[in-house]
């Protein structure tokens, strides 16, 4: 049998409260290797190793803690005697971490990011399945090479386009900008129909660098009547920005100016779309003195790690944008 590392960070699948219901609980407070004997069926699937990492909601993700994690995941993915690795993260910042994760390990060894919607001491809790079908993906020599993976009810998403879109139903998550799925699974049989072309892990040029820190990026919203100050404000203390704009990454003339002044300064600005399934592209009519970058169709949040990544070998708009394209 393969060798699987389950990695826990804590999250709602090791959520606790009162017993059945899935609302006024608190993340991370269950020891994963208590949800593990639970699902006894994994000894049939592999030969499990635990590491309790940290035990935290996944609001309480940061760079820092991203770091950490990459760390091991790397110290892991290099013994011999390991085959593939899970970890167990919260939902609401998952897709974050998974993609962070995905532009910066230095395996190609399979990597699966999984959690719940309900805690463990809820009625029909989905963890535990969640659980058995991750370590079933990681298990499998399919997932090789696929770059960092998410597993929630039976389907694969890619690190890239996956986007928490429901916060009440266990099917939580889909792939944004009509990509597809890579996949899907049935109990433990694994079922890849499609493979990630972007960027990722080893092929991923961020991969095999260390790093101690990360450039500080901001997000600004732009929204009816937004007003441009707050722009200043966060130019001030940032590298970079992203900007979550409208249609197309669009925002007021005024916005647009105090972006020109920004850009001037040395702040690289980043476009983007308050519009779940969107494109933004780098267009002069939005950018007649070209100095913003679209997002292409990363949503906002992954665009401001790819930017904070860029930021740690070049502020050139040009060499930005071409990685941006690429990832």
């Amino acid at each position: 049998m393969k060798n699987i590392v389950i990695i826990a960070t804590g999250g709602t699948i090791a959520g606790s409260g009162e017993a059945g219901r899935t609302t006024e609980y608190r993340a991370g407070t269950v020891a994963v290797a208590d949800i593990l004997k639970s699902v006894p069926q994994l000894g049939k699937l592999a030969n499990i190793e635990m590491i309790s990492l940290m035990s935290v909601d996944s609001n309480e993700m940061d760079e820092q803690k991203w770091l950490q994690l990459r760390e091991v995941i790397n110290q892991q993915a290099a013994r011999d005697d390991v085959d593939g690795i899970v970890v167990t993260h919260g939902t609401d910042t998952i897709e974050e971490t998974a993609y962070f994760l995905n532009l910066t390990v230095n395996t190609a060894k399979p990597v699966v990011l999984t959690g719940a919607m309900r805690p463990a001491t809820a009625t029909s809790a989905d963890g535990p399945f969640n659980i058995y079908q991750a370590v079933a993906l990681a298990a499998d020599d399919q997932t090789y090479d696929c770059g960092v993976v998410c597993l929630f009810s039976s389907t694969i998403y890619s690190a890239r386009d996956i986007a928490k879109i429901n916060n009440y139903k266990i099917d939580a998550f889909s792939s944004l900008n009509d990509h597809a799925a890579l996949g899907y699974m049935r109990d433990a049989e694994v079922f890849i129909t499609s493979r990630p072309v972007s960027k990722h892990t080893i092929h991923s040029k961020f991969s095999q660098l260390e790093y101690s820190a990360l450039p500080k990026v901001g997000v600004a919203v732009y929204y009816a009547g937004a007003p441009a100050e707050v722009l200043e404000r966060l130019g001030q203390d940032c590298d970079g920005l992203v900007v979550i704009g409208t249609g197309s990454g669009n925002y007021s003339q005024a916005w647009r100016q105090k972006l020109d002044a920004l850009a001037e300064r040395g702040v690289v600005v980043v476009r983007s779309s308050r519009v779940s399934n969107s494109i933004v592209f780098d267009e002069p009519i939005f950018d007649p003195h070209d100095h913003f970058i679209g997002v292409n169709t990363l949503t906002s949040y992954k665009a401001r790690i790819l930017l904070m990544l860029c930021l740690t070998q070049t502020n050139d708009i040009a060499a930005i944008r071409q990685t941006f394209f690429k990832y």
